[in-house]
């Protein structure tokens, strides 16, 4: 009852949003990369987290939904978004890869591959670019278009092209900033849009724990991740974040589909 008022209550993305970081133990996800690498895969962090997400989103699938107009709304496909970086470019582009929710690691790795090679080229390698350059074309276009597709977004009438095109309408936000270096933020979700959580990697850390009454130090991925809490409840994240925990922790658990998608909404 209360989650069905909280689009009422909280009517911006922004309202709504809950933080939180986590640190996962890199030993067992970097042996298992490893092993894998001597098979002949080529996987990366990036690459596991993704199919964890995905296949805990297939056991949960709250996490797929978005609030717009103040109404919740069940998502039928899996979109991610990430910006990819262009070579020798400051600036990157940033589209959307698709997944199946049966999909395994392996697939995830290979859709995940593919995308980054195609947009790493240069010129216009998606929907996205070719939108924002027409945009862009033409002085005063931008700020018009712009708000023409927020109003019709909001009323759900914005054509299926424009949200094709739009690395808002998206499952999950993802960024990988230790490929540039840099630590892991807590990035806000977009008010435009449906995208309900934003993942942000960052640089691995040394993490202080208390092992046997000593303290001692834990190589950490850390992420910061942000989400709408309109879309569950607290106890419902809490379950999720424990089951994505643990396909981090044990990645070979990703290697076969799941036995049962939970289509229930």
């Amino acid at each position: 009852m209360m989650y069905s008022l909280a689009p009422y209550i909280m009517n911006h993305r922004y309202d709504a949003m809950n933080m939180i970081e986590i640190d996962i133990p890199i030993a067992k996800m970097q042996a298992y990369l490893n092993q894998k690498r001597k098979e002949g895969f080529n996987m990366s962090h990036l690459g596991v987290v993704l199919a964890a997400y995905l296949r805990t989103a297939a056991e949960y699938p709250l996490l797929n939904r978005f609030v717009v107009n103040k109404r919740i709304y069940a998502r039928n496909e899996f979109p991610v978004s990430m910006v990819v970086l262009k070579p020798g470019e400051t600036d990157g582009t940033m589209s959307k890869m698709y997944f199946e929710m049966t999909d395994t690691i392996f697939d995830v790795h290979k859709k995940m591959d593919d995308y980054i090679e195609r947009n790493r080229q240069a010129g216009d390698t998606n929907k996205t670019d070719d939108l924002m350059r027409k945009l862009l074309k033409i002085p005063g276009l931008a700020n018009v278009g712009v708000g023409l597709f927020k109003l019709l977004d909001r009323y759900g009438l914005l054509p299926k092209g424009i949200i094709d095109a739009s690395p808002f309408h998206t499952s999950l936000v993802v960024t990988n900033l230790a490929s540039i270096r840099t630590n892991h933020i807590y990035h806000h979700l977009y008010e435009f849009g449906t995208s309900s959580i934003f993942v942000a990697l960052g640089n691995m850390r040394e993490v202080a724990k208390r092992m046997k009454g000593e303290i001692v130090f834990e190589r950490c991925l850390p992420m910061g991740i942000v989400m709408d809490e309109r879309i569950c409840s607290g106890s419902y994240f809490a379950r999720v974040f424990r089951r994505f925990r643990q396909y981090l922790l044990d990645p070979a658990l990703l290697e076969a589909p799941p036995l049962v998608v939970n289509e229930d909404m």
